[in-house]
């Protein structure tokens, strides 16, 4: 499979013909639509190796994301960082391409901070290997995390190791009617604590706090924080998933996505919205918002830190990711000529221009 994919990749690069790189492609409606050949990285599927005792995990990358929670949860771990599927589907390389993580990431970490190696192919066909398998084992610049995100237009992920996590002993979650404002108050004055917080969401007037850990913290920081306990674990999983209602509503305005501080404000410049879905303590946050105004909303989310990135499969000719600044648009090409310098891969992934 690998020798294959090099041929056609070296094929290509002669040619200078773009090539799309795709698992499930469960998330190719958050980017921009991508022209050329398909290399369909399903086939290369299964796990290498995995070393409970060793909190590692080794995947080739169109083994399903399913496959390697299923095995992980059989051992009592987990991938701690809670990749969203989208939908039923999604392969490890595209986790790490996309570099999205669920409700989790802010106490946990994000995708890029449990990957310990990746090989990859990149555009001139060569097969090369960046970390390992190992915690520790990172010299230099980090080319496995810079895959993180970067959409597949850095190279053909080909394999992935992983740190893995432990299973929480046990998980509860709090249900508190608040407003929006209250919960970022007392989102802040959270953070401040040694709580086991796993998720902090907020949606229609109810906070939802789940707490994950060894039995006795949780039960402790519930009966500090208060509210009704219940099992949510399918809440989570929805949220995760972007499968709640609030995420396919008929005949609403487009999707947005705000990465922002956690202690900016709820009003969003320029914007009519719908109520708002808050996650990751109010530090992600989904926004019901016009296209048209895709300019200052962006440039809100810029003043507040973050950026903005709109989601869904409409037509409309606003770019779906934010637009890079002028200093780390440099650095990407820098890093594009580097990894693809015959310019193939992904091609408008990220902005019609070219990636």
């Amino acid at each position: 499979m690998i020798d294959n994919w090099q041929a056609r990749i070296k094929e290509a690069a002669a040619r200078k013909a773009p090539l799309e790189l795709r698992g499930g492609a469960t998330k190719s409606s958050m980017g921009e639509v991508v022209q050329g050949d398909v290399i369909d990285t399903r086939a290369y599927s299964g796990v290498v190796a995995y070393e409970p005792n060793e909190l590692v995990i080794t995947a080739r990358c169109g083994t399903p994301l399913s496959d390697v929670e299923n095995l992980m949860r059989d051992a009592g771990q987990m991938l701690a960082f809670e990749a969203p599927y989208a939908r039923f589907g999604a392969t490890i390389g595209g986790v790490v391409a996309a570099g999205l993580s669920g409700p989790r990431r802010p106490y946990a970490g994000a995708v890029r901070d449990f990957v310990l190696g990746v090989k990859i192919i990149d555009g001139k066909g060569d097969a090369l290997a960046f970390g390992g398998q190992v915690m520790k084992n990172v010299a230099g610049f980090d080319v496995s995390r810079l895959q993180c995100g970067a959409w597949g237009t850095l190279g053909l992920i080909t394999e992935v190791s992983f740190k893995c996590l432990p299973l929480p002993k046990a998980q509860t979650t709090l249900q508190l009617e608040l407003t929006a404002a209250q919960f970022l108050q007392k989102s802040a004055v959270w953070a401040s604590q040694p709580l086991p917080i796993s998720g902090a969401a907020w949606l229609d007037g109810v906070a939802r706090v789940r707490l994950s850990g060894a039995a006795a913290a949780v039960k402790s920081a519930a009966e500090k924080l208060g509210g009704t306990q219940a099992d949510e674990s399918a809440w989570w999983a929805d949220l995760r998933n972007q499968r709640l209602p609030f995420f396919s509503q008929a005949n609403a305005d487009p999707l947005w996505r705000f990465s922002v501080k956690a202690s900016s404000p709820l009003e969003i410049d320029g914007a009519q919205s719908t109520p708002q879905l808050l996650d990751w303590s109010g530090a992600q946050r989904f926004v019901r918002a016009s296209a048209l105004h895709s300019d200052r909303l962006r440039t809100w989310a810029q003043a507040q830190g973050g950026h903005a990135q709109r989601l869904g499969q409409d037509s409309h000719p606003v770019s779906k990711f934010h637009p890079m600044q002028p200093a780390v648009l440099a650095i990407h090409r820098r890093m594009k000529t580097t990894f693809d310098p015959y310019g193939i891969f992904n091609i408008g992934r990220l902005f019609a221009e070219g990636s």
